[in-house]
């Protein structure tokens, strides 16, 4: 539990060198707004997208537009030696050594939520919010997460994976299995990245090239899923084994799907908490939501996202993130305040289960 004698030194992390470095400073500006000073001392660690450590200490609210960079920053990085358990900032005389109790990680996309830095949280020796280096790391890989998924008779779209370089060597081969395999629309996404950064639906067999391309710029593995017609909804999960479900949200998209755009820069899809679906679907989907969540051995947070068929009515699983996104309009804090938690409730709450999976 989390210790109650003193003011806990917190330290959130925001910025990185992903694709979704923007929506990191929104998610770090709304988590550093609702958590409460009077039990937390924020320590500001932004990270730039060259990948420079820097400890600010300025004004939450120039996080948001990026101008943070240009200060009070002083470098800094998080030691990863446990008997130091902190930040090391570099000052102007010399290295000072800025104690943790937590770490409360705002990043979003590889360098983020991928495992790699959940691995310095680890070394480090200070507990942290969100799942561990594993389990981030698979949850991160859509080809990985469809194979485990799959074992595990969780109903998913159907699905190929390959690496780029094999497209590079035979594109014909390749998009002739996609074919054979998929229905057309598909869904051309990259396996390691989020937001629906690098992802494209591809109506006809002749635009598989440039799809498969745009997802390949973001990383080396490419996923491929055949299009569900269908509602999208999505799912809270908050916990460690012990995890509970929220109620169940729809997303109405305003683009053809999902996108970037339509999550973070347009803010035209209409959400609907609780979504409009049956309560025996809603029941299973939370069922598979916490039932995934422990397959892949997540902690702390994670939003599962479905699909619920036009048809049939039929509960398909999407995907699942580890990091979702924190802004103000953002479906994990709302599902949740849906509940009767407020956004400072939830946040208490993941630092208490960060300080849990730790054992302290």
């Amino acid at each position: 539990m989390t210790p109650a004698d003193k003011k806990l030194d917190v330290a959130v992390i925001f910025g990185g060198q992903s694709s979704e470095h923007e929506v990191s400073r929104m998610s770090a500006t709304s988590i550093l707004e609702n958590l409460d000073r009077d039990k937390y001392n924020l320590h500001m660690v932004g990270i730039t997208k060259e990948g420079k450590w820097l400890l600010y200490t300025g004004p939450v609210e120039d996080i948001l537009s990026g101008a943070w960079e240009q200060g009070p920053v002083t470098p800094a990085f998080l030691s990863p030696d446990p008997t130091v358990r902190g930040l090391v900032a570099l000052g102007d005389t010399g290295a000072q050594v800025i104690p943790l109790d937590v770490i409360f990680p705002a990043l979003h996309g590889k360098n983020g939520e991928d495992g790699t830095i959940q691995g310095l949280f680890q070394l480090s020796g200070i507990p942290y919010v969100g799942c561990d280096t594993l389990s981030s790391a698979v949850c991160m890989d859509k080809a990985v997460t469809h194979s485990l998924l799959n074992t595990a008779g969780i109903e998913q779209a159907h699905y190929l994976w390959f690496y780029s370089d094999r497209f590079d060597a035979a594109p014909d081969t390749i998009k002739n299995k996609i074919k054979a395999r998929l229905d057309f629309p598909v869904f051309v996404k990259p396996a390691n990245a989020g937001s629906s950064v690098g992802v494209s639906k591809v109506e006809r067999f002749e635009d598989l090239d440039e799809a498969i391309r745009i997802a390949a710029r973001e990383d080396k593995k490419v996923v491929v899923e055949e299009g569900i017609r269908g509602q999208e909804v999505e799912c809270a999960v908050l916990g460690n084994r012990e995890a509970q479900a929220s109620i169940v949200g729809e997303i109405g998209a305003s683009a053809q799907f999902y996108d970037y755009d339509d999550k973070y820069v347009n803010g035209t899809s209409q959400l609907y908490i609780p979504a409009r679906i049956d309560e025996a679907v809603s029941d299973k989907i939370r069922e598979v939501a916490v039932r995934a969540y422990r397959l892949l051995g997540c902690s702390g947070l994670a939003r599962v996202d479905f699909f619920v068929t036009e048809d049939e009515h039929k509960v398909v699983l999407n995907e699942i993130n580890t990091l979702p996104g924190f802004t103000s309009i953002s479906m994990y804090p709302k599902l949740w305040m849906a509940m009767g938690l407020t956004y400072g409730e939830l946040l208490d709450r993941l630092i208490d289960l960060a300080f849990q999976k730790a054992g302290k």
